[in-house]
């Protein structure tokens, strides 16, 4: 008796995780918008112009280009950035003036002591098919400290925005054991050589690294809400107090099903963008949320 209630309750577990993988699979592809050109299988990074033109870049393996994207996923034009290398660019944001910034910051090994990020002018305004970067560059103080031991590989960096002239990080941890924690750093908007300040943590989660990592970032049109996003979920900061974005209220927006999310941006202060790579056949795709339609889970601060 108890070995036919065993199976009976195994197969209801089965079921039952079967139909939340069907509903987390229907959720994220109810949002599906469009499947991006295979010139972007490895997207990292997504903006809109001022113009509501999507632009795109790819992970470390393209060259220094930006893609501009039409309403069927199409790449329509390239942009290359003559003075500039993609090692590994991750992320890309602009400032209230339309200028681009491209982040060339990944470190998963941590082998990079100085990271670059290249700010391009106003896409609208670049004519030729090329762009000339200013070029900022930046390190951590902490990362220069020897050894640097499991417990303090956070210097990873897939997500950034620029807000009130400066531009601030948000890492992508590595630590073992794994804490959660991204951490956020700020640095200035020009070309120069900065050491990033550190301003504070926020905790996803610690359930699995691959599932709570921040791999992008992007701030509202307005200026009143920042995005932070991992394979799961959209995490959404606002009232916050000075430039610490963990200092006001959270919320979560769950995303449904895990894919290799790894680019977000704002279309307008309702309208958030999300793309994900394609791994083994499944992702590159683009999927809309409007955020005043989502469930907003309110969520304590975990630091």
């Amino acid at each position: 008796m108890l070995k036919k209630s065993f199976v009976f309750l195994s197969i209801i577990s089965v079921l039952v995780t079967g139909v939340i993988a069907s509903y987390l699979i229907y959720y994220l592809y109810q949002h599906k918008f469009v499947t991006l050109d295979p010139q972007l299988r490895e997207v990292s990074g997504i903006e809109f112009d001022k113009r509501g033109r999507l632009w795109a870049i790819n992970d470390g393996g393209d060259g220094p280009y930006l893609y501009q994207v039409d309403e069927q996923g199409q790449v329509q034009q390239r942009i290359e950035v003559t003075n500039a290398k993609n090692i590994d660019w991750e992320d890309m944001t602009q400032n209230e003036f339309g200028h681009f910034f491209l982040g060339d910051f990944g470190n998963n090994e941590h082998n990079r002591r100085w990271l670059t990020i290249y700010k391009i002018e106003n896409p609208i305004d670049i004519k030729s098919g090329e762009a000339f970067a200013e070029i900022i560059k930046f390190t951590y103080k902490e990362l220069w400290e020897e050894p640097l031991t499991p417990d303090r590989k956070n210097f990873d960096l897939e997500a950034f925005v620029e807000y009130k002239h400066k531009l601030y990080l948000f890492t992508k941890n590595r630590t073992q054991p794994f804490d959660g924690k991204t951490n956020l750093y700020r640095i200035g908007n020009h070309a120069d050589n900065y050491e990033a300040e550190f301003i504070g943590s926020f905790k996803t989660c610690t359930t699995a690294e691959k599932l709570c990592w921040v791999t992008s970032a992007a701030m509202s049109p307005d200026r009143t809400t920042l995005a932070l996003l991992d394979s799961t979920d959209l995490w959404l900061f606002k009232n916050w107090q000075g430039d610490n974005f963990f200092s006001g209220e959270v919320q979560k927006v769950n995303l449904g099903i895990v894919t290799q999310k790894e680019a977000v941006t704002f279309y307008d202060n309702n309208t958030v963008v999300i793309a994900d790579e394609e791994f083994k056949g499944i992702g590159r795709n683009i999927y809309i949320f409007k955020l005043d339609e989502q469930k907003l889970e309110p969520m304590e601060q975990t630091e």
